[in-house]
């Protein structure tokens, strides 16, 4: 699921407040955008490193080695 749509929001909102001149409220806007983009580059980073650890690699990894597959048949 895209999570990039909560900046777009931060986005919206902050320029509505520099339109209307809420400068307090438009720093806090991007001040909550970067979080927002720190959080969800995060996000997509732990769940690469949980699939990576998720996938075996190496001898402990089944059906990947083609000698080991056809060994039993000679």
């Amino acid at each position: 699921m895209r999570k990039d749509w909560i900046i777009d929001v931060l986005g919206d909102l902050r320029a509505f407040a520099e339109t209307n001149g809420l400068e307090a409220t438009a720093a806090g806007l991007e001040d909550a955008m970067l979080v927002a983009l720190a959080e969800t580059a995060s996000i997509g980073r732990r769940r690469a490193m949980a699939m990576a650890e998720a996938v075996p690699a190496g001898p402990a990894r089944r059906g990947g080695n083609v000698t080991e597959l056809f060994a039993s048949r000679i």
